[in-house]
């Protein structure tokens, strides 16, 4: 089964320092029927001014992981980490058992774009940790590039869940093919372009699939497009 949700149908909370689109309850966002997609809790878009963040704030026993689109995000946290992440770049931060942080737009005169991503972890009270990575935007070109997992293997962004998330950027006219297990979910976000999935829907960007029950999924590149597919146990 393919559920699409449009980017407009998403909440909405613009602080006007931030403007975050909601795919799940957040905040002041709360809906019952709304409140995850197997691990996968939240997925918020947000667009940050210059200058403007998130000041030192907590959280625990969560998966974090961050994508920065467009711009460059300034990260700090209680156990001494300090880093800038740049467009096209990953962070993954593990809550754990507690851990205080803060982020911010580093620039004074352009806007930040990116996704923030929360699952819940496959483990309570883990030690807090930090790491990001890059990686080379030839390694996305019109095929799935995967760059967090659970499953412990070289190269990508560490995750203690059992799922992988893939980035792909490709050009209008591609097609790509994943193959997945019955018993899996796939969430697919477009970041930019348009796409269309097992000849049946159409999405462009902003637009969600929460797709479960196929094993198969045949995505076709209608535009130039960038998105990101997260593969996610039930």
């Amino acid at each position: 089964m393919i559920q699409v949700i449009r980017s407009q149908e998403r909440y909405n909370a613009n602080y006007g320092w931030l403007d975050a689109k909601y795919s799940f309850s957040f905040n002041r966002y709360y809906d019952p029927n709304n409140l995850q997609f197997g691990s996968l809790r939240v997925f918020n878009e947000d667009q940050i001014q210059p200058g403007a963040g998130f000041g030192m704030h907590s959280h625990d026993n969560m998966e974090i992981i961050t994508y920065v689109i467009s711009g460059a995000l300034e990260h700090q946290d209680s156990l001494g980490n300090k880093g800038i992440i740049q467009a096209r770049e990953l962070q993954r931060m593990t809550a754990g058992s507690g851990i205080m942080h803060s982020e911010y737009n580093a620039s004074k005169s352009e806007p930040l774009h990116l996704l923030q991503i929360w699952f819940i972890p496959n483990q309570m009270n883990l030690t807090p940790s930090w790491e990001q990575k890059k990686f080379p935007q030839t390694e996305l070109r019109n095929q799935l590039l995967p760059v967090v997992s659970g499953n412990s293997e070289s190269g990508m962004l560490s995750i203690h869940q059992d799922l992988t998330i893939f980035l792909s950027t490709c050009d209008a006219g591609k097609e790509i093919e994943y193959q997945s297990a019955n018993q899996r979910s796939l969430y697919l976000f477009v970041i930019d372009g348009q796409i269309q999935l097992n000849e049946q829907h159409t999405l462009s960007q902003g637009d969600t699939a929460r797709i479960t029950q196929l094993s198969q999924l045949q995505i076709k590149n209608e535009q130039d497009s960038h998105w990101m597919l997260i593969d996610l146990a039930e």
